[in-house]
């Protein structure tokens, strides 16, 4: 006999990605529908899924045990966000007007503003305020269904910042539901110091911060930004070779504004994922289909620039790649942070169905930071992280926007949102 710590009853669809591990091609324009199915969690693990007299049979609810009547609601694994730049200080609000109004990103970055505003502000916060800062973006992130958030570092370009951000995250993934999956991207911009050599700047990073992220275990990626006027291509694949060789797994912000052969190094570096992707040549997508690296697309960079260009989504599905979608949560190109935003735009503007948008948003996000075996669907064994939406049934999810459908959420076999309110801080997990 199975014993259960939560009981979730009666979901009237439960939602499953077409794979446990990861999908593509025509596999991720499937999923795994049940009906009237029965979840139960032992601790922070599902230990149960299937129908009421299979529950009956095979499992009994502990003394003190939570049952949830889903009677009301489709089941869904919680969103998993595979790019974010999380701990970052201050808003370029006043920057977003002036480029309503004609003002270039050139114009703004040299009266002092663009990423160096953000560095600026991020170098002058104490840890305490940044980390209080990045507990209520969580909150609201949560509220939209994201139960697992890769964070990267980035905003500080020194070492005593780039490690308060990485500390942040730390302390944000003890103390709040949602889990961060923490990455190192102190290569994300050249600073001013030396702009003349970005070689030496990654021999900085080598040499000064990476060892100290490695023997605190701040970090499980490292990530770069290859683009034109940032690290090119042959600094980058010596930034990512001697990463590895730390001990490293690797991600790429690759061909977002130029194709210049990223995405194949990222392939041949045999990366966890290349990201980005709007400006991927053919003949690196003909690389990047058939591998293992997953092509993390990033629409709300697209929208919120008003590029009119997208990244090739139909090309990647076709092609056979593995696709995932994110949010690319950052201040100056992507101020969104709700990952259900970002399934609405793989379909409205990728051209993705809703089929694929909710593999590319479950179980390939989670893929792409690699916690395919903890989450990203739901299975026995799996983390219980589940989301339970007030709609008929999953393709009214990409139907109706401008709603917030997500009623609740269980992360880690813990109800933290209940009603759409954060209950996780309330004594004894009740929001009486």
């Amino acid at each position: 006999m199975i014993e259960v710590d939560l009981l979730v009853k009666n979901a009237r669809q439960l939602i499953n990605p077409a794979s446990d591990d990861r999908a593509r091609g025509t596999a991720m324009n499937s999923l795994r529908v049940s009906d009237n199915a029965w979840l139960a969690a032992a601790g922070e693990t599902i230990s149960f899924i299937g129908t009421k007299e299979d529950f009956q049979r095979h499992c009994r609810l502990r003394p003190g045990g939570q049952v949830i009547d889903a009677g009301d609601f489709i089941a869904l694994p919680g969103f998993v966000d595979p790019h974010s730049h999380l701990p970052f200080a201050g808003a370029r609000q006043e920057e977003f007007r002036q480029k309503l109004q004609g003002v270039s990103y050139q114009e703004i970055a040299a009266a002092g503003g663009g990423i160096k505003s953000t560095v600026r502000a991020t170098r002058g916060i104490s840890a305490a305020e940044l980390l209080s800062l990045c507990e209520q973006r969580l909150d609201l992130i949560m509220l939209a269904g994201t139960t697992t958030l890769e964070s990267k570092s980035g905003y500080g370009l020194d070492h005593d910042t780039e490690i308060k951000q990485l500390e942040v995250i730390q302390a944000l993934d003890s103390i709040h539901p949602v889990d961060l999956v923490p990455t190192f991207m102190g290569a994300h911009e050249i600073p001013e110091e030396f702009s003349a050599e970005p070689r030496h700047f990654l021999d900085y990073l080598l040499a000064e911060v990476l060892p100290e992220i490695k023997s605190r275990q701040l970090a499980d990626f490292v990530d770069i930004f290859c683009e034109d006027g940032y690290f090119s291509l042959a600094d980058a694949d010596y930034y990512l070779e001697k990463s590895a060789d730390a001990g490293f797994a690797l991600k790429v912000h690759a061909d977002e504004f130029s194709s210049n052969g990223a995405a194949a190094m990222a392939v041949n570096r045999k990366a966890v994922s290349a990201e980005h992707l709007i400006a991927i040549s053919d003949r690196e997508l003909e690389i990047l289909c058939p591998s293992d690296t997953a092509a993390i697309l990033l629409p709300g960079v697209s929208f919120f620039l008003r590029l009119g260009k997208y990244a090739p989504a139909r090309r990647f599905i076709d092609g056979g790649a593995i696709v995932a979608l994110g949010t690319d949560f950052n201040p100056g190109s992507s101020m969104v942070s709700s990952q259900l935003f970002i399934f609405h735009l793989g379909i409205f503007q990728l051209a993705m169905t809703i089929e694929e948008a909710l593999n590319a948003v479950t179980i390939n996000a989670a893929y792409a930071v690699g916690r395919q075996k903890q989450v990203g669907s739901l299975a026995p064994g799996k983390k219980m992280d589940l989301l339970l939406l007030d709609i008929p049934d999953y393709t009214y999810l990409g139907y109706h926007l401008g709603i917030n459908p997500v009623h609740t959420v269980v992360k880690a076999g813990e109800v933290v949102v209940r009603n759409r309110r954060p209950v996780y801080r309330m004594e004894n997990g009740s929001d009486e």
